[in-house]
């Protein structure tokens, strides 16, 4: 009698952002809906599409192309508010997560306990104050709708170029209403219900416009990374969560 299979490791593709109905499958948000004056778009950035110039020499020999339309995250990050709502409402957020995808048997949500890391294909635009207040946020299949799996969306390059990034599922932290979890438990990961990015500028004082490229977001493990320079730890005085911005 054989025994069962073991569970796969193959990388496993969650999303990408190449046609106009793979972006209609996210929605966007910002403190504009509540009183605030940010702005969100989320939308097919067509321009990624242009053959690039081969005859260029690559900075390394890990440089990413993406020949291929893209999803793009933009708008203007303010920290004020409508007249008559100072003091009663906080500014400075704005992001963009997967819908919900219920069925007649239950929502569908994805199985990544299999997998090590969360990898981005993205690269960070807008003003450079801006680009040190991203968080990836992970949903999960619990009881508390309000809870949020986080982690600082850390880029390695400056000039707007494509990179990977790769998140390690277990050092995401534990959230509730923007703050920390006091008691951290294990994270659900048999069941993701949602994953999504936020600019946070309200916690960190960042205005200014505001520009992410998104390619593909899937799961994977250390043997899918053939960049290994992608997995070392941005330096840091406190922990992922706590890293101030770059202002």
């Amino acid at each position: 009698m054989e025994g069962a299979d073991e569970p796969s490791r193959a990388p496993k593709f969650l999303y990408n952002f190449n046609k106009p109905e793979y972006v209609a499958d996210f929605a966007t948000g910002c403190d504009a809906d509540v009183g605030g004056t940010s702005t969100v778009h989320f939308e097919l950035d067509e321009s990624t599409a242009k053959p690039s110039n081969t005859t260029e020499s690559k900075t390394s020999a890990h440089e990413i192309t993406v020949n291929r339309p893209t999803g793009k995250f933009w708008g203007e990050m303010r920290l004020g508010v409508r007249p008559g709502l100072e003091g009663q409402i906080r500014g400075g957020y704005a992001g963009f997560r997967s819908k919900p995808r219920p069925t007649l048997f239950g929502e569908l949500t994805e199985d990544v306990s299999n997998h090590e890391y969360l990898a981005l294909r993205v690269r960070a635009l807008g003003h450079p104050r801006t680009r040190n207040s991203y968080f990836v946020n992970l949903q999960t299949d619990g009881p508390i709708t309000t809870d949020l799996w986080q982690h600082r969306l850390f880029f390695r390059r400056d000039d707007g170029g494509w990179e990977d990034v790769f998140i390690p599922f277990k050092d995401f932290v534990l959230t509730n209403a923007g703050e920390l979890v006091p008691h951290q438990v294990q994270m659900y990961r048999e069941r993701i219900r949602t994953i999504g990015i936020s600019l946070l500028g309200g916690n960190s004082g960042v205005e200014g416009p505001y520009e992410l490229g998104i390619d593909s977001i899937s799961a994977v493990n250390v043997e899918d990374v053939t960049d290994t320079s992608a997995l070392e730890k941005v330096p840091t005085e406190g922990t992922q969560w706590q890293r101030p911005p770059v202002l």
